[in-house]
């Protein structure tokens, strides 16, 4: 089986589009960027925003999910296990990134952002329990990485509305817990 390379030209304007748009977004509120914002400040035309996005909608979920894979750092947390470690870093990843959109994806986009980060996260999770499980029932490994998942991100607006302390002691004081319930022995 061989991997479609696929056109630098085509990740560079995907890149460029996508550049332009969180540029806007740093400046207006998403409900006020247009297509033709995007296309005025990434210097395209409208006919190529719409061959790689098929509205703005689908450029906000595109380039959330990539700026939080990338900040997650997929290939990294698929080497590492589940350990007390790596759910901090993730829970800061989270809590980063949720205060990094709250000046820029305002209300009524909260249903695709936390969509977002719990699709992103069980994936992630999901291949950390299938390395430290292998032979481990898959259903249920792929159950437990929609809670943690769910369960992560629950707490990370709870976070969110305190806001008293750093992500870390946060999450710290309910790992224990999580690790023993699990009972992975991690």
């Amino acid at each position: 089986m061989t991997e479609t390379k696929v056109d630098p030209r085509i990740l560079r304007t995907r890149k460029l589009i996508t550049d332009a748009f969180i540029e806007l977004s740093g400046r207006k509120e998403f409900k006020d960027i247009t297509v033709k914002d995007i296309t005025a400040e990434a210097m395209i035309n409208r006919a190529t925003f719409y061959y790689h996005f098929e509205d703005i909608y689908d450029l906000l979920e595109k380039a959330l999910s990539e700026v939080l894979l990338i900040d997650l750092n997929c290939n990294t947390y698929q080497n590492n296990e589940l350990n007390e470690e790596t759910l901090v870093d993730i829970f800061k990843v989270i809590t980063n990134f949720q205060m990094a959109l709250s000046n820029r994806c305002h209300r009524g986009y909260e249903d695709t952002i936390a969509r977002i980060i719990r699709d992103q996260l069980e994936v992630i999770l999901y291949k950390m329990l299938v390395k430290q499980q292998s032979t481990a029932d898959d259903n249920g490994l792929k159950l437990t990485a929609v809670m943690l998942s769910w369960g992560l991100y629950g707490a990370s607006i709870e976070w969110k509305r305190s806001n008293n302390v750093q992500p870390e002691t946060y999450i710290k004081s309910a790992i224990p817990y999580i690790i023993s319930g699990i009972g992975f022995g991690f």
